[in-house]
């Protein structure tokens, strides 16, 4: 029988997001081969592996719960672009007609390594890019090998070239290989309005994703027939939504996630703000980062941006003499929709977004003696206004570190540079793109 493999976050500030499992101010967390085993003030554990966690945060890896990690090599290509359009015919017109199974897994690759250093160990992988079999395969040998918790959502590629003809009927070879019990990588389906695709999907019990605009989609009747909307259903940005559809999307319980700095740059939101919008239709948003073309995989910005954009569109809404407008959202509440809300969105409630004994370990510890953070006088506070990637120290997906004293474990940075450099200049070069190292000036 193999030996139970024990790991002990010794001495550290405990926020475990769990309301049935008490926060600690100085305290202990066990974890037993990939589970967390105890959460205590003083535990004894002689056989563990013991990381001093005197001076830092322990608490649940953050879930990024809308990313499109194929299009890593293409960080900040596009800064300042605020035409969905514009950036459609750039991303998937231009270069997205040309990408290899070989870029997909360098894209995918980089954002999935860069998401665990930056203390996110779950994402939900949103890929409108699925050009083929093998460039899905690709993608999810990237995420399998980084080692990150992911739902991947194969999804139609948004270019005229592509064919799809693939799609829906390899969702089932997917689920067979991906979708076993306890898996950390999932497949799940990109499948917008089309319910012949849904349906496919949830014979095979996977998740849906629909990026969902207001002025740009409608839900038609037959996605109020009973049955269609649910749980399974993520719904991505949401925003400049009827009020019919908000109480259709909250009846059903489907899952939303908004991303706080994308939906500013397109210009996708208003005052009524999407987030608040769903809180105040009993849903518990979660938040993404969804592209690196104009950011990149730092969840701690969207937390300063989500806490920033409720409080000033709320503002404004009390400003101009609006009677019971919603109150300004709390640090709790950003720290929940990067945790909580994400693992539910995913649908691995059961599994992740807490700290709690019995589920999986996806933790992450952080460091509070910089000098931008310390002293710590409010946990969560410091977590949400404080805290930066640079202060990720350790990471744990599954029971295995991942990142230890600041550095990424069993990752050649300098092989991972060399490969996204090449795919970048590979499909500047077959597309024609041209770019310009001071074009934001």
């Amino acid at each position: 029988m193999p030996q139970i493999q024990r790991t002990l976050f010794k001495g550290g500030t405990v926020v475990t997001m769990d309301a049935n499992v008490p926060n600690l101010a100085v305290g202990d967390v066990l974890v037993e081969d990939d589970r967390i085993a105890m959460i205590g003030e003083e535990i004894v554990a002689a056989d563990a592996k013991v990381i001093d966690a005197r001076g830092t945060i322990v608490m649940p890896g953050l879930i990024d719960a809308h990313h499109h990690a194929w299009l890593g090599v293409m960080r900040r290509l596009m800064p300042n672009v605020d035409d969905l359009f514009a950036y459609i015919d750039v991303v998937a017109e231009t270069l997205g007609a040309h990408y290899r199974p070989q870029d997909m897994y360098a894209s995918t690759r980089l954002t999935a390594v860069a998401s665990l250093d930056a203390g996110i160990t779950t994402i939900i992988d949103a890929c409108h890019s699925s050009r083929s079999p093998l460039h899905t395969d690709a993608a999810l040998e990237a995420l399998e090998e980084s080692g990150i918790r992911a739902l991947h959502m194969v999804g139609a590629a948004m270019d005229k070239r592509a064919s799809n003809a693939h799609l829906p009927h390899d969702l089932a070879r997917l689920a067979k290989r991906w979708n076993g019990a306890g898996s950390r990588v999932q497949v799940g389906l990109f499948g917008q309005f089309n319910l012949e695709w849904w349906q496919a999907a949830r014979r095979l019990d996977m998740q849906i994703l629909t990026e969902f605009i207001g002025d740009l989609a409608k839900l038609g009747p037959e996605f109020a027939a009973p049955g269609v909307l649910g749980a399974h259903n993520i719904f991505n940005h949401c925003t400049r939504l009827p009020e019919e559809t908000w109480k259709l999307l909250a009846g059903a319980g489907v899952n939303v996630t908004i991303n706080p700095r994308s939906d500013a740059l397109f210009g996708f939101d208003d005052d009524r703000f999407a987030w608040q919008q769903a809180v105040d239709h009993g849903l518990s948003p979660a938040i993404g980062i969804d592209l690196d073309t104009a950011f990149g995989s730092d969840l701690f910005g969207e937390m300063h941006a989500l806490f920033g954009q409720q409080r000033s569109a709320m503002r404004y809404r009390r400003f101009r003499g609006e009677a019971d407008v919603p109150a300004p959202i709390s640090v709790q509440a950003v720290l929940e929709s990067a945790t909580v809300n994400g693992a539910r969105a995913a649908g691995l409630s059961h599994a992740i977004g807490t700290l709690t004994p019995g589920k999986q370990a996806d933790i992450i510890m952080v460091r509070t003696d910089d000098v931008a953070v310390f002293p710590v006088t409010d946990a969560v506070g410091t977590i949400v206004q404080a805290v930066g990637r640079s202060d990720v120290d350790t990471v744990m997906v599954a029971g295995k570190l991942r990142k230890q004293g600041g550095t990424l474990i069993g990752v050649d940075v300098g092989k991972l540079q060399a490969e996204a450099v090449a795919s970048r200049d590979y499909l500047l070069e077959a597309s024609g793109y041209r770019t310009a190292l001071f074009a934001s000036a």
